[in-house]
């Protein structure tokens, strides 16, 4: 049994059983070090000490511990300890899809997917089942042209389709990036339009909240904005009849109806370790979205890596988080099918029609990692949910808490309406390596409202500006160490100049990520939120280009910035200020701006507060002082953010000072 005590601060503390610890992955990871290594490690700290100084001795354990198969062996681990441009598993030949499918060789009959949509009703999926249907798309794309290397996007929701589609794009070799469909067509077109796709696969729309969102009209834009597709394949998902009017337009169905060239017959296409597997984006303050390229070997043994040990998952579990196809929880929750894990799947509101929709999901799917972020559980608490109460929730044995940083009454609350024995986990990680780099460790205790520890492999560290190490106290998270999934490159970025000011441009040679971490001497760690300008909404991550590019479009606005702010509680609040061109803030400027948000971008773009302001804070040299603007409204003295002599306007700043006052 876990045991849950009290700290003289009154935070609990909750310690794992001998059996838990025992049983995990990473417990048993060790055994194999000192069976096949002649390595023993008294404890997690060793053992994290251990991988972050012999890097290229750890992530070697992890391709042999987890059987990574490959075409052709590697040559080296690594080519060398340089950030950005190492270089990882040269030589290697293996395929992505193929380690996602591997457990339904020998287990075909078993669960791999749970799905429940507001559209459809909750159903499963076998192994031998997924594997088919790759298959058959897979075989029917090669027919069409679809090969090595070709860009293949998808405006699709969490759907078992669009997983089907990712698999048959990573298994011929061609390269994978989703955008959801609550995106609008101009939030899609600057992100796939830097990839210059061959295919895409598309949803006519998508229900929420008990409301249909018909997507045809966002459709059609986004097709006129890519000129590189040859083909589209049409999902009716809502079934409004929709078929574009181009040529070589492609139906689900139609594809899908094709005869199984059976496993034996289907040739996986073998790629080099550095292939990019897919191309996540991650948008900054300016310019268009960062295209985050991974490569298939680096990114395979995180993921392993992380939901094995981390996460401790197995073929006995299953695991939930709610996430959008535009985020990269989801590729992270579909990878929980490297480890023979059943990936539960829902793609509508999460408290429609009832506020504890998520918690009978998990109670009817067996959910024994469940993941969302602190602000649902507010919700929760809000709405006076407890789900134990409810439903039969006993599986659950994993809370994954992510987007935000999580509060000691976010684990209370969990533990007291959900039961006792949660190991309840709170992690913080990146688009850019597409897992953590701090989370969970299941052989020691966890203390409520901290993270637990950096992740293995990862040499996760908080550094004041002079870049020395600091504890106690906030600093920027960087990585002092290089790890696999760490991009390869931003696509279409010459000479890495773009990838190269994104990370590395202020600790010359280590990651600087941009989230404001404490490291406690103690142990333990917590995420204080970004550093930089970047917005955190509702746990996805916005870049504030995308809503001033919206707000260029609007007549009677001449400029604008936004910005996020925490909250006591776990809350934040995303206030967008506005310089109009004359008058008067009203009602129905309002309601325009919020519904160009919703359209053009999404609805997680929109604001929680429209307020109206003389002037636009700038530095001399035109840059909006989006990181001065935020600290000010969490209380800081303007002096103290930013020097009068580098702003055209000294005085902007002190109108926000007095705004923050206001504020609850």
């Amino acid at each position: 049994m876990a045991t849950i005590t009290r700290r003289g601060d009154g935070r609990a503390v909750w310690t794992p059983s001998k059996e838990f610890g025992e049983r995990s992955r990473m417990a048993d990871f060790m055994r194999w070090l000192e069976r096949n290594r002649g390595l023993r490690f008294d404890g997690y700290e060793a053992l994290h000490a251990w991988s972050v100084q012999e890097v290229e001795a750890f992530w070697g354990s992890v391709w042999d511990y987890f059987g990574v198969r490959a075409s052709r062996p590697y040559g080296k681990v690594l080519d060398r300890r340089v950030m950005p441009g190492a270089r990882w598993f040269e030589g290697a030949e293996l395929n992505f899809a193929e380690h996602m499918l591997r457990f339904g060789e020998d287990h075909p009959d078993r669960v791999a997917l749970r799905h429940l949509s507001e559209l459809r009703p909750l159903g499963a999926t076998n192994w031998a089942e997924l594997a088919s249907a790759v298959r058959r798309l897979a075989s029917a794309m090669r027919a069409i042209g679809i090969g090595r290397s070709d860009r293949v996007v998808a405006y699709m929701p969490n759907v078992p389709e669009t997983l089907v589609a990712m698999l048959a794009t990573l298994s011929i070799g061609a390269v994978w990036s989703v955008a959801a469909p609550e995106f609008g067509a101009s939030t899609v077109i600057d992100r796939f339009g830097q990839i210059e796709p061959k295919l895409i696969f598309v949803a006519d729309g998508y229900r929420f909240g008990g409301r249909d969102f018909d997507r045809r009209e966002d459709i059609g834009r986004i097709l006129a904005g890519l000129p590189t597709l040859e083909h589209v394949v049409m999902l009716p998902h809502l079934g409004t009849g929709f078929r574009p009017d181009m040529p070589s337009v492609l139906d689900w169905e139609v594809l899908l109806d094709t005869p199984d060239v059976g496993a034996d017959a289907f040739v996986f296409e073998q790629v080099p370790a550095d292939h990019p597997v897919w191309v996540l984006f991650s948008s900054g303050t300016t310019g268009l979205p960062k295209p985050i390229v991974h490569g298939t070997a680096g990114v395979l043994v995180m993921l392993l890596m992380a939901g094995g040990f981390h996460m401790d998952l197995g073929p006995d579990d299953a695991m939930f988080f709610y996430t959008t196809t535009g985020w990269m929880m989801w590729n992270a929750l579909v990878a929980c099918l490297l480890h023979g894990a059943t990936a539960v799947l829902y793609d509508g509101h999460p408290a429609h029609p009832s506020p504890d929709l998520l918690w009978k999901l998990a109670a009817d799917t067996g959910a024994t990692n469940f993941g969302v972020s602190p602000t649902y559980l507010l919700n929760m608490a809000a709405a006076g949910v407890v789900p134990k109460d409810r439903y039969d929730v006993s599986a659950i044995r994993t809370i994954l808490l992510s987007g935000s940083p999580a509060t000691p009454e976010n684990f209370d609350w969990l533990w007291q309406n959900v039961g006792e024995e949660l190991w309840i986990t709170s992690q913080s990680g990146g688009t850019e390596i597409c897992s953590a780099f701090v989370g969970a460790v299941p052989i020691e205790p966890v203390v409520a409202g901290q993270i637990q520890a950096p992740v293995l492999g990862i040499d996760a560290q908080a550094w004041d500006e002079a870049g020395s190490p600091v504890f106690d106290k906030p600093g920027e998270l960087v990585v002092a160490a290089p790890s696999p999934s760490m991009p390869i490159y931003f696509w279409n970025d010459p000479g890495g100049e773009r990838y190269h000011s994104s990370y590395f441009d202020v600790y010359p040679g280590v990651w600087r990520h941009g989230d404001l971490i404490e490291f406690y001497s103690g142990g333990g760690c917590y995420i204080h939120g970004r550093s930089d300008s970047t917005l955190n909404r509702h746990g996805v991550r916005i870049g504030t280009a995308e809503i001033y590019r919206c707000m260029e479009q609007i007549d009677g606005v001449a400029d604008s910035i936004v910005t996020c702010i925490d909250k006591p509680g776990g809350r934040s609040v995303m206030i967008l200020f506005v310089v109009l061109r004359s008058g008067e803030l009203d009602d129905g400027l309002r309601r325009t701006i919020v519904s160009a948000l919703r359209k053009f971008a999404s609805p997680r773009h929109v604001p929680d507060l429209i307020e109206q302001v003389a002037a636009i804070p700038y530095t001399l040299t035109g840059k909006k002082m989006e990181v001065p603007v935020r600290r000010v409204l969490s209380g800081e003295a303007p002096d103290a953010v930013a020097s009068p002599a580098s702003m055209r306007d000294p005085k902007a700043l002190q109108w926000f000072a007095d705004y923050a006052s206001t504020l609850e």
